[in-house]
């Protein structure tokens, strides 16, 4: 049996009324079911953020190219950007990309919750393909190609 490594890690202080607080606005916000959903953000972005850190310090222009295309590709950057701006991004931006908000953002659902229910029970198709993860990070080129299909279409 295979065991899986775990994509997040928990806060350092977990009774800190603030973060709390924070993470209460951004699960509303964009309509998440638990606050492992915002660590596996922060989770992405701390992991952008160390590679960039350590290519700028070692100078690598190929794997610089690489990341910034990557990111880019993400939706995270635009192309003209350049790696310092890595080291900006928040979890805010990664939850942004992600499947659920963007069908809200499009409009194919009535509220964040909604887009959620419809990727979930698996109405939403990404290349013909049906996907049901809301989590799913989309890249720019595939975001023209999101059909919300059922019953009750928008």
């Amino acid at each position: 049996m295979r065991v899986l490594k775990k994509k997040y890690k928990h806060p350092k202080r977990p009774w800190d009324s603030s973060r709390i607080e924070e993470e209460k606005k951004v699960l509303k916000e964009f309509g998440l079911n638990r606050k492992k959903e915002i660590w596996r953000a922060e989770e992405i972005v701390r992991n952008f953020r160390r590679r960039a850190r350590n290519l700028i310090a070692v100078q690598d222009d190929e794997k610089k190219k690489a990341l910034v295309k990557k990111v880019s590709e993400l939706g995270l950057l635009r192309k003209d950007q350049e790696l310092k701006d890595i080291l900006s991004l928040t979890s805010k931006d990664i939850l942004g990309r992600r499947l659920q908000t963007i069908i809200y953002r499009k409009e194919l659902a009535d509220s964040i919750r909604h887009a959620r229910q419809k990727i979930t029970h698996g109405h939403v198709y990404i290349d013909g393909r049906r996907v049901i993860f809301p989590s799913l990070i989309v890249p720019v080129e595939k975001e023209g190609s999101i059909i919300v299909k059922g019953a009750d279409k928008k």
